[in-house]
């Protein structure tokens, strides 16, 4: 995608002198665009863990590009390499697309066990990376034709009103995003389109990150406090919801940002189309039906009892919302049952949130 005219991928590799992994520093959008250099798995790992990179993508393109620089710490000792992976592995408990790039990277070296392991891990790193923007590409190929199809029904210059959770767009990915990636796609081939922007407290990926990307691509846009999404819905304001995920399970049960299960029911309520889009690197093959056992994170209390933002003064600010004495949860995701969803949109093409849908889709993944 595009920030001021220049194309950029999330996370890249350079080797300048030594093997760098470059990223684009999250926490400090949308008032400032900053890129950041990661040079050991130590600052991988602290980049995943404090979000300077998130989205189910893009961690997992940040882990195989972690693992070159585990290839160059490692020296040669494949059970350093295997202990600075599972550093990395152990980043962030939910996102599957982890996981997957870890052990991805982890079985080619073993393979080649003989060959040189960095150039090995960065080509890998590359093709994974290549991989997940050309996979998002397809989402919105697949995808736009449903906001088409919603086209068609409306008044002659009615945009669709699409509704979106948290931040799937191509910050969380490679490129190109999940769930906007129809937005993008519709939109570029001349579609009036709106979007409600969730603003996803406690981190306001919505508010910053989404309504950023947005702005970038000249999609008009509102962004909406959480809770008002119900009363839109109900009002007959969204069209269509259109959400990512972290992990899915082979049985269509989605993990994804906490607040996406509230947005599932109140779409069933009114009648909504309830869209999830993924790549198949985001699907948990192994995953129990209804979801049981994905883990869901819990992050640091501080991120409820705080919130920052940019002051009169032009400063980011971090000011507190409750006492300081209070007690407070922050459950990171939730688990949104099969049922409540409409379809999945992939790489392959749109599908029924079921085992049967998706296996017609990814028919190798259930070959016994």
């Amino acid at each position: 995608m595009n920030v001021d005219g220049k194309h950029y991928r999330t996370v890249w590799f350079e080797d300048i002198g030594k093997p760098m992994v470059k990223i684009i520093n999250q926490t400090k959008l949308p008032y400032a665009f900053e890129i950041e250099n990661l040079d050991a798995v130590e600052s991988v790992v602290s980049a995943i863990k404090n979000m300077h990179v998130r989205g189910a993508g893009c961690i997992g393109v940040t882990a195989a590009y972690g693992m070159c620089l585990a290839a160059n710490q490692s020296n040669g000792d494949f059970t350093k390499f295997e202990s600075l992976a599972q550093k990395i592995k152990g980043a962030r408990p939910t996102a599957t697309n982890l996981s997957w790039a870890v052990k991805r990277q982890l079985e080619l070296v073993k393979k080649n066990i003989d060959e040189d392991w960095l150039s090995l891990t960065v080509g890998e790193a590359l093709k994974i990376s290549d991989e997940d923007s050309q996979w998002c590409k397809q989402i919105g190929d697949h995808g736009k034709n449903i906001l088409l199809d919603i086209a068609k029904s409306k008044n002659d210059g009615c945009p669709v009103n699409i509704l979106t959770h948290c931040n799937a767009g191509w910050l969380a990915f490679a490129d190109w995003g999940s769930a906007t990636s129809p937005i993008y796609s519709a939109h570029r081939d001349g579609l009036s389109v709106h979007v409600w922007v969730d603003e996803t407290r406690p981190l306001n990926q919505g508010s910053k990150l989404t309504s950023w990307e947005l702005s970038n691509e000249g999609v008009p846009h509102t962004i909406i406090a959480d809770n008002a999404a119900g009363h839109l819905m109900a009002s007959g304001m969204v069209d269509i919801v259109i959400t990512g995920t972290d992990r899915t399970t082979s049985y269509g049960d989605v993990a994804n940002k906490i607040g996406t299960y509230l947005k599932a029911l109140a779409a069933n309520d009114n009648g909504i189309p309830f869209y999830v889009a993924l790549p198949s690197s985001t699907f948990d093959w192994e995953a129990e039906e209804g979801g049981r056992g994905i883990p869901i994170e819990k992050r640091n209390s501080e991120e409820v009892k705080f919130i920052s933002g940019l002051d009169s003064q032009g400063d980011i600010k971090k000011v507190s919302l409750s006492l300081p004495s209070a007690n407070c949860a922050n459950y990171a995701f939730d688990v949104t049952p099969a049922r409540l969803v409409t379809g999945l949109i992939t790489e392959r093409g749109v599908c029924s949130a079921t085992r049967a849908g998706i296996e017609k889709v990814f028919p190798e993944k259930f070959d016994n």
